[in-house]
């Protein structure tokens, strides 16, 4: 008996250590998009209920872009997602449980989840914007929301950025014309 007793006081523990927590920059976009979500339903005083949560989580999740529209994807936040676990944040949250803890389970219903990160943001005060590469340059413009129509070349990107440079990004501009 004492034997079989001390075996599953074992099993126990090894099970309870052996959880699947979350590794460090694991989940980045779940982390971060949850817990400013979160936060802001704090600050709009929002009644804590799992109902009115995912109404908020639809909401914002029309306003986002990128990876952050990705996971809204996954978990089906956005009217084009094929599947719906958005009461696994929505119920949790609404019990105040820690953000973390709703991605690791997250991540249980859906791995992919935890896989996004997001993209390497360009310091443009510093880079050179001539050995970046064409997709690189549009992707700078797509998350300005503007586009190069009638680009052919990549001098004629790099063109349009250091105009809009200016409207976008003030600082890397200012910090540019120093140089």
């Amino acid at each position: 008996m004492g034997f079989v007793a001390t075996g599953l006081a074992a099993a126990l523990v090894f099970f309870v250590t052996s959880s699947k927590a979350l590794k460090e920059g694991e989940c980045e976009v779940c982390l971060s998009f949850l817990e400013r979500f979160y936060n802001s339903l704090k600050e709009q005083d929002v009644d804590f209920t799992p109902d009115v949560i995912e109404e908020h989580l639809i909401q914002q999740c029309k306003d986002v872009k990128g990876k952050e529209n990705r996971f809204c994807y996954y978990i089906g936040a956005t009217g084009d997602a094929a599947t719906k676990i958005v009461k696994e944040v929505s119920r949790p949250m609404s019990n105040h449980v820690p953000v973390t803890k709703i991605c690791e389970k997250l991540k249980k219903s859906d791995s992919q989840i935890c896989d996004l990160k997001y993209d390497k943001q360009v310091d443009l005060s510093t880079v050179d914007l001539k050995k970046l590469r064409v997709k690189e340059l549009r992707k700078i413009l797509d998350e300005w929301g503007e586009s190069c129509k009638g680009c052919a070349e990549k001098s004629d990107f790099i063109r349009k950025i250091t105009d809009l440079m200016p409207k976008y990004a003030p600082l890397a501009a200012k910090s540019r014309n120093e140089l």
